[in-house]
């Protein structure tokens, strides 16, 4: 299918939420950067490319993560209970597309970092009879115990983990544990703590006030939740943080912008409201304080940078959300937000107690993993080069058995 000395990667993944694009695009940085300047990487949105009717699926989470934060239990629940994966019928629907993917790109690792697409992935190399050719790696960017069962294949050669707990619940899941390595998130490198001088600088970039305490209101990729709600909190209190300065980012919401704009021309500070970016390390680096749903890659981000974490736990958080907020209590990289209206006197204290606001970013550092991604990388291209080696020794034994 392709030249076996190439370095062909493809990159499957899907826009549900902006954690696994994410993702997916720093390992592929990654590989360019830490690995093979000529490699070719190819990033496939397979759920939204696939079929309609996986397409509907991946909207139908965006949809509730934006509008009705508080039943994406319901969804997880359903994903959980019917296993939609593993659906011969979706198979059927989606082998087609799936071989092209093969057909078209030649890879020679593939790589998942979506629970809804390893399975068919999987069932496709069988189907193909690649299995044993092409290895599929995983690369799970839920953080902790609890995540989605999608996660687990059997099809899977390889599996690459943030932490112990969620090697374990892979283990739990029945994967076998010499399949499972531990490596960290794959962020950007761009994701680093800045000094001050660079954090001022990030903060007059934005036309911010170079000097204030800054709050990174972080509405994610999709644009919505509890965030807005709980920025009419600091709208309605702002009085009592006015000497701060904050930062609103809508994602993809050109509707939640012209609202957050609107409101915050009433606040009693200045408030900086941006659209979907390209450049979120930016605003985390002219941040102080990032108040966010707790996504894996944007918890991970965070850390990276220092950066403490308001958390957003006024809707139960998604089972495998739930232990990341635990993982920054207990380590006290940040606060978890039980109500709105506690956002005010959150950032008060923080904003008047600078020993607890250095120690939180202290803690940060000590949860982030710097060299996730190159981690990744290294062990992506540790699979290549079995399979290059694994392919010699096929094609030499055949030609031995002609000579013989």
């Amino acid at each position: 299918m392709a030249d076996e000395n190439s370095k062909k990667f493809l990159i499957i993944t899907s826009e549900t939420g902006g954690g696994h694009a994410s993702a997916a695009a720093a390992i592929a940085d990654g590989l360019k950067r830490f690995a093979a300047p000529d490699c070719l990487v190819n990033i496939v949105r397979a759920l939204e490319e696939t079929h309609l009717l996986t397409k509907k699926l991946a909207e139908s989470y965006n949809y509730l993560l934006r509008h009705h934060q508080h039943l994406m239990k319901y969804y997880y629940w359903a994903i959980e209970r019917f296993r939609p994966y593993e659906s011969n019928l979706l198979y059927q629907l989606t082998s087609r597309y799936a071989k092209q993917l093969f057909v078209k790109y030649c890879p020679q690792v593939v790589v998942s970092v979506h629970p809804m697409t390893q399975h068919y992935l999987g069932q496709m190399l069988r189907d193909l009879g690649l299995l044993d050719r092409i290895p599929l790696v995983t690369v799970v960017t839920d953080p902790c115990y609890g995540f989605w069962r999608g996660w687990a294949c059997d099809d899977v050669s390889l599996y690459l983990v943030a932490t112990d707990e969620a090697r374990q619940q892979l283990i739990d899941y029945g994967v076998p544990v010499e399949k499972i390595k531990i490596c960290g998130i794959p962020i950007h490198p761009k994701f680093q703590f800045q000094n001050v001088e660079d954090k001022c600088a990030a903060r007059m970039d934005l036309g911010l006030d170079p000097e204030k305490f800054t709050v990174f209101i972080n509405a994610g990729w999709i644009g919505g939740g509890n965030i807005p709600h709980i920025f009419e909190q600091m709208i309605e209190r702002g009085e009592q943080i006015k000497d701060t300065q904050a930062i609103f980012l809508a994602g993809r919401n050109e509707g939640l912008r012209e609202r957050i704009g609107a409101m915050a021309r009433r606040a009693a500070f200045p408030t900086k409201v941006l659209g979907y970016s390209n450049a979120m390390e930016k605003l985390m680096n002219a941040a102080d304080v990032m108040v966010s749903k707790l996504g894996g890659l944007t918890t991970f981000e965070a850390l990276a940078s220092r950066l403490p974490i308001i958390a957003d736990t006024t809707t139960r958080p998604m089972p495998q959300e739930s232990q990341t907020a635990n993982l920054i209590l207990r380590h006290q990289a940040g606060v978890l937000l039980a109500r709105a209206s506690d956002v005010v006197p959150t950032i008060r204290r923080l904003l008047h107690d600078p020993a607890e606001h250095n120690a939180m970013r202290l803690a940060a550092s000590r949860i982030a993993i710097p060299d996730a991604t190159q981690r990744i990388v290294d062990e992506l291209m540790r699979k290549l080069d079995e399979r290059i080696v694994r392919r010699t020794r096929e094609i030499e034994s055949n030609e031995c058995q002609v000579a013989g």
